[in-house]
């Protein structure tokens, strides 16, 4: 009996599993622009980086980087958080 009830939860998972990656697939278009968004957080944290590097305070950064990421990705930090 647990055997089959294992076998039939890791059917559920895997089936939902295989539904988000195709869900997930873009054409052309949303793949040009899923590459421009990349680049644009990636200059965002480069550019932060740099404000970091110049001796500014990390509030001044972080305001900066937020400003940056603003309607560009997840979250206030471009979709990426570091631990301090």
């Amino acid at each position: 009996m647990l055997k089959t009830l294992l076998t039939v939860v890791s059917l559920v998972l895997l089936s939902a599993t295989s539904t988000s990656f195709a869900a997930e697939t873009h054409g052309d278009k949303e793949r040009k622009v899923d590459i421009e968004r990349h680049k644009a957080m990636a200059k965002a944290h480069t550019d932060a980086a740099i404000c970091l590097e110049s001796g500014k305070k990390e509030e001044v950064c972080e305001k900066a980087l937020q400003a940056a990421c603003k309607g560009l990705a997840i979250g206030k930090d471009c979709g990426m958080k570091h631990v301090h």
